[in-house]
């Protein structure tokens, strides 16, 4: 594909929402869009950035002997119950009910993945000599944030 048909829509002024530098070289260079706070569209050359840099984590992790792992973004909310975390995160955690026939189930958009990792290792490792185990992930997190500031972290 030739350069000039890629979809790069630059700005010449500095958007006035962004406060941070790097969010304004970020607009401005055509890399991201803002559909709404702290929600942004990752346009062809910010996503192919975003691409490069993920696959250097993972070569760097994998040479570390780390395993890469894709969680759930849906998580029940149990797992934060257990932990005392649901009243840590507060507003921050995307919760809702759903419904399955007669029961009412309540799930959360997962903001860290920490409980389903420890949730996860809890039921397998059962010995020391399955340790040490190295795991890593790259996700998108979900957080209600009241003013989410700094672009894209």
């Amino acid at each position: 594909m030739r350069w000039s048909q890629t979809f790069i829509p630059t700005m010449k002024e500095v958007p006035a929402e962004a406060e941070v530098p790097s969010h304004q070289l970020m607009l401005r260079a055509g890399m991201i869009r803002q559909l709404m706070a702290g929600a942004y569209t990752w346009l062809p050359l910010g996503y192919r950035a975003v691409r490069k840099v993920s696959e250097i984590v993972r070569q760097e992790m994998d040479r570390a002997g780390a395993v890469e792992l894709f969680m759930p973004a849906l998580q029940p909310i149990e797992i934060f119950e257990r932990t005392g975390r649901r009243e840590a995160f507060g507003n921050v955690l995307f919760n809702f009910e759903a419904r399955r026939g007669d029961r009412k189930l309540h799930f959360a958009l997962g903001p860290t993945h920490e409980e389903v990792i420890t949730d996860l290792m809890a039921r397998h490792i059962s010995s020391y000599r399955q340790m040490p185990i190295t795991l890593y992930q790259i996700q998108t997190k979900f957080r209600n944030e009241e003013r989410p500031r700094f672009g894209v972290l």
